[in-house]
C-alpha cells in the first residue's frame, strides 16, 4: 500500500518540474494534485490499450494518484489499471490506488439480459436481496460491498486498496429515506473498519455525484456533517480507536462549481459549501469531472479562462479544480500519453492561491 517514506520518495524523484503545491498531504503521504480518471471508454481491448499506455505514463512521468471503480468499463478498468501498476517503473508504496463500489458490474462484456445476470450472479446467489437494489442496479449493504471489495483486490492483484470509496450512496435515497440510507451507510462503514483492520483497505470515504453539493432540499442531499458522525459510530462498533474515513469524492469544475458555491452543510459557524466544511473537518477532497467528460478541454468560458495559468483550454480548467480551496487531487481521465503529457503540464506552474480563486466568482 502506499506509505509516508514511499510517497515522499516519490515526491522527491519529480518535484523539481512542478509548481509549489502540485504535492499535497493525505494523512502522513503525499499525493500529486492532478490523478488520472478511468471513467470513460468502451470495453474493448483498444480501450485496454489505450489506458495502459497512459496509466504507465502518468505514473512515470510525475503523477502518482490513479482512480477507479468495479463497475468502470465491465471492469476492465481495474484490471488494466493493476497492469499498468505491475509494468511500471514505480514502487507500490508510492501510489496512492482508489477504487469503488456501489454500482453492480458486468465482467469484461455487457451481457445480453442485464437483469437475468444480475439476478442470477447477485439476487439468487443471495449476495444481495431483491429490496436491496435501486433501479436494479445500485446497492450498498455490508455484504455486498464485502464481495465487491474482494472481487477488485483480484481485479488489481493488491493485498490493500489505499482508498476504497462507498460509490453514490444517494442512488438509494430513490428507494428509501435519509435515514435508511445513513443507517446502511454505518453498517457498511462498519464493515469497512474491519476490513480496515485486517489490512485489505488503509482508508475508505463516499464517491458523490449530488448527494454533497445540492441544496439541503434536494432529493439527493447526503449531510456530510451526519455521514462522519456515523463513520465514527462505526469506527467504534469495529473496535477501532480511530476512523479510517478519510474523504470524499465529488464533481468540480467550472461549470459545476457548486461545491465551492452552495452551503449546505451545518458548521461550526453555520451553513458551509461542501469543500469549506471539508477543508475544516480535515477530509481530503478528490474533484471527478474536472474536464466535465473532456467537455472543458476546448470549451472554458472566456472570462474565467483569462484569469487562469496554463497553456492550453484544458490546463486552465484542470487548474480551476485543482486551485479550489480544500481540493488535494483532480482527477482527469487519461487515455493517452498525449493526453497524460498535456495535463500534467497544468502542475508545472503555481495553482492558485485562495483569494486569486476567490477572484473569478466576484
Amino acid at each position: 500500500m502506499a506509505t509516508q517514506d514511499g510517497t515522499w520518495r516519490y515526491r522527491n524523484r519529480y518535484f523539481e518540474r512542478f509548481g509549489r503545491a502540485y504535492f499535497r498531504r493525505f494523512g502522513d503521504q503525499t499525493v500529486t494534485s492532478i490523478g488520472v480518471g478511468t471513467y470513460l471508454g468502451e470495453p474493448t481491448d483498444a480501450v485496454d490499450e489505450a489506458y495502459y499506455d497512459a496509466i504507465v505514463t502518468a505514473l512515470q512521468s510525475g503523477c502518482n494518484v490513479v482512480d477507479t471503480a468495479i463497475n468502470y468499463r465491465n471492469q476492465r478498468s481495474e484490471r488494466v489499471v493493476g497492469e499498468a501498476l505491475e509494468a511500471a517503473d514505480v514502487e507500490r508504496d508510492e501510489i496512492l490506488l482508489s477504487t469503488k463500489g456501489g454500482f453492480v458490474p458486468f465482467d469484461d462484456d455487457r451481457p445480453e439480459s442485464p437483469g437475468a445476470y444480475i439476478k442470477s450472479e447477485y439476487v439468487d446467489s443471495g449476495l444481495v436481496s431483491r429490496d436491496g437494489l435501486a433501479h436494479g442496479s445500485h446497492c450498498i449493504a455490508p455484504d455486498y460491498i464485502d464481495d465487491q471489495l474482494d472481487r477488485s483486490l483480484s481485479n488489481l492483484d493488491l493485498d490493500t486498496i489505499d482508498l476504497y470509496y462507498v460509490h453514490n450512496p444517494e442512488t438509494q435515497l430513490d428507494v428509501r429515506s435519509p435515514e435508511g440510507v445513513y443507517d446502511q451507510l454505518e453498517a457498511t462503514f462498519t464493515r469497512l473498519e474491519e476490513r480496515a483492520a485486517a489490512g485489505d483497505i488503509n482508508h475508505y470515504g463516499v464517491a458523490t455525484w449530488d448527494a454533497f453539493r445540492v441544496p439541503k432540499e434536494h432529493e439527493h442531499y447526503l449531510s456530510i456533517v451526519e455521514v462522519v458522525s456515523r463513520a465514527r459510530k462505526a469506527a467504534r462498533a469495529a473496535g477501532n480507536t480511530a476512523t479510517h474515513f478519510r474523504a470524499i469524492q465529488l464533481p468540480f469544475n467550472v461549470r459545476m462549481a457548486d461545491a465551492f458555491t452552495e452551503e449546505s452543510h451545518d458548521g461550526p459557524d453555520g451553513s458551509q459549501s461542501a469543500l469549506w466544511f471539508a477543508r475544516e473537518a480535515g477530509l481530503n477532497v478528490f474533484t471527478s469531472a474536472s474536464l466535465l467528460q473532456g467537455k472543458l478541454a476546448t470549451d472554458l468560458p472566456e472570462a474565467v479562462a483569462a484569469q487562469l495559468p496554463g497553456e492550453t483550454t484544458a490546463q486552465r480548467a484542470l487548474n480551476f479544480a485543482r486551485s479550489a480551496p480544500g481540493v488535494t487531487c483532480s482527477l482527469v481521465g487519461m487515455s493517452s500519453p498525449a493526453h497524460v503529457e498535456e495535463n500534467l503540464k497544468a502542475g508545472e506552474g503555481d495553482a492558485m492561491g485562495a483569494r486569486a480563486f476567490d477572484a473569478i466568482f466576484e
